[in-house]
C-alpha cells in the first residue's frame, strides 16, 4: 500500500470517528483526543488532514452535502420544466426530499448524519452554525425560490415558516422511523421511504398551497 492509500485510509478512519461520536453527544462534548483513541489515531494526524475539530465538522458535511445538493439541484431544473403550478409545486417537493432519503437508504451513513444535522442545529456553535449556512442556504434558497413561483400572491416569510416544518419532519421521519410502525400497530413502515415521501409532499403542499390567496370572482 502505497502513501497516498495509507493516508486515504487515515482520513477516512478520522472522519468516521468524530462522525459517529458527534452524532452520539455533540460538536461541543467531543474532543480531538476522544476522535484520535476512536479512530486509532494520533491527534497529530487529526491536525495533518484536517487542521482542528472546525476542520473536521466541514470535511464532513461536504462529503454528505455536496452530492446531495448537486441532486437536488438537477431535480429541481426537472420540476421547474412543470407548466402547472400545482403539479410544479409537488415536483419541487420531491426534488427536496428525494436525495435525502437516497443519501440514508445508499451510504449507510445518511442516517446518522441526519442525526448529527439535528444534533447541531440545536447547539449554538457560531463556527458550526456557519458550516452548516455555508453548506445548505444557497440550495435552499433557490428551493424557496421555485416554491414562492408556484404561489403567487404568498407570503415569503410564510413560505420560510413551512418550509422550516418540513426540515423538522424530514430529521424526525429519518432518525425514528421505527415510531410509524409502533404507532400504526404494524400497518405502516417508517421504513418505507416511498410511502415516507408520499406523506411529507402531501402535507406540505397543502400546507404551503394554503398560503395561495384566493382569487376574486
Amino acid at each position: 500500500m502505497g502513501k497516498s492509500d495509507r493516508n486515504l485510509g487515515t482520513a477516512e478512519a478520522i472522519l468516521q470517528a468524530a462522525e459517529r461520536l458527534f452524532a452520539q453527544r455533540g460538536f461541543g462534548a467531543v474532543s480531538l483526543r476522544e476522535i484520535a483513541r476512536e479512530a486509532a489515531v494520533s491527534v497529530s494526524s487529526i491536525g495533518y488532514h484536517f487542521t482542528d475539530r472546525i476542520g473536521l465538522l466541514a470535511a464532513i458535511y461536504a462529503r454528505h452535502t455536496e452530492p446531495m445538493n448537486a441532486r437536488r439541484r438537477e431535480l429541481l431544473g426537472e420540476a421547474l420544466r412543470t407548466d402547472d403550478l400545482s403539479a410544479r409545486l409537488t415536483a419541487i417537493l420531491r426534488a427536496y426530499l428525494l436525495p435525502a432519503f437516497t443519501s440514508s437508504a445508499t451510504t449507510g451513513d445518511g442516517a446518522r448524519f441526519t442525526r448529527l444535522r439535528a444534533v447541531m442545529s440545536a447547539e449554538g456553535d457560531l463556527e458550526a452554525r456557519r458550516i452548516i449556512a455555508e453548506s445548505f442556504d444557497d440550495t435552499t434558497r433557490a428551493f424557496l425560490d421555485a416554491i414562492a413561483g408556484c404561489l403567487p400572491g404568498a407570503d415569503r416569510e410564510d413560505i420560510v415558516w413551512r418550509s422550516q416544518f418540513l426540515l423538522g419532519a424530514l430529521y424526525y421521519t429519518l432518525i425514528n422511523p421505527e415510531r410509524i410502525d409502533r404507532l400504526s400497530d404494524g400497518h405502516a413502515s417508517g421504513a418505507d421511504h416511498g410511502a415516507a415521501i408520499d406523506a411529507l409532499v402531501s402535507a406540505t403542499h397543502a400546507s404551503l398551497i394554503a398560503l395561495t390567496p384566493p382569487r376574486e370572482a
